[in-house]
Parts: C-alpha cells; structure tokens; sequence
C-alpha cells in the first residue's frame, strides 16, 4: 500500500494495492498487521455505511467529547471528501484539505482524531463507507457549516445546488464551534 502524506500533518490517503484482471479485481481494505507496519496503529469499534445521491452534501461533523478517527472509502460513485483541522493547538487550525474517493481510483482517507468531517456526493448512488475508532454518541455530536467563509472549502459544485439537511445547514461558525485543544 502507497501512504501519501497530506497538506496538513495527521491527514493521509492511502492507495491500497489492486489486483485485477478480466473477472475484477481483489484488495485488502483493512488489514491491522499490514496498517500497523505502515505506521497506522488503528483500533475500530464501529462500520458505517451511507447512500446518496447526487450533490448531497455531509457535514461537517465530529465529536467532542468522544472524537472519531475515520478511516474513509467509496465502493460505488463518487465523493469529494473534506477534513478541517479543529485543533487549536495545530499550526493548521481551521484550515481544510479536500480529496476525491471513488469506486475506480479505490483511494482511502484517514482523518485522525481533532477533525471534522463531511463530503460532497459527485454521482448518483455513491455508497461511501468508512470505519471510527470511537463509537457514535449523538450527545456530543456538532456540525461546523459546511459553508463558513472563514475556513473558506472550495466544494467543487459547478452547478450543482448542494442537498443538505436542517442539522449541516445550521452547524456553528468557526469561531463559535467547539473546538479541540
């Protein structure tokens, strides 16, 4: 597997090796042993999985207290995924850093623990699914808005108008969020 750091330190895209030939293909999603020799040390205590549509727009989640580490994927469609640094001790505070997933280029996202999260869908029946290292606990779930000028994610829209629910619609500002130390 190919380990690709990114922008902002703790983020990392993972490039799984693919084996395929005219029946498809094979590759290891998760393997502990293989992560861990990588320097991913990972212990999972949940699996989600999400179907969209279309410019649906998640996010920008995550817990305090309780914080996720998310390991990402999509098996079908397409996504651009986005993680903002909510670390105030980070040099990288309140900035973003955004990927596209797919089912073709078969890449994963790791987004550690301090982050929030969310992604815009780029086609229909996108199935994106990812793996948390704490479990979901709603009482402390917050949602920073996805479209806070001062954090500034440029969503590739191109005329797309973003479906959103109430909660991502009324997520706090940067400035009033509750951030991680």
């Amino acid at each position: 597997m190919n380990v690709i750091s990114c922008d902002i330190p703790g983020l990392l895209i993972i490039e799984p090796r693919v084996f395929g030939d005219e029946r498809g293909f094979f590759m290891e999603s998760w393997n502990a042993t293989a992560f861990a020799e990588a320097g991913l040390d990972m212990n999972f205590v949940q699996d989600n999985h999400s179907r969209s549509q279309k410019g649906v727009l998640r996010g920008m989640h995550f817990q305090n207290p309780g914080a996720q580490g998310k390991l990402l994927r999509v098996t079908s469609g397409a996504v651009f995924d986005v993680a903002v640094d909510l670390r105030r001790s980070s040099d990288h505070f309140g900035k973003w850093f955004g990927v596209e997933l797919s089912a073709e280029n078969k890449r994963m996202f790791w987004v550690p623990e301090g982050f929030a999260h969310g992604f815009l869908t780029l086609e229909d029946d996108t199935d994106f699914m990812y793996k948390c290292t704490a479990p979901y606990a709603p009482e402390h779930e917050h949602s920073l808005v996805w479209n806070d000028p001062a954090v500034g994610i440029d969503w590739p829209l191109n005329g797309i108008e973003p479906i959103i629910s109430d909660k991502d619609r009324d997520g706090a500002q940067l400035a009033t969020v509750e951030t991680y130390p």
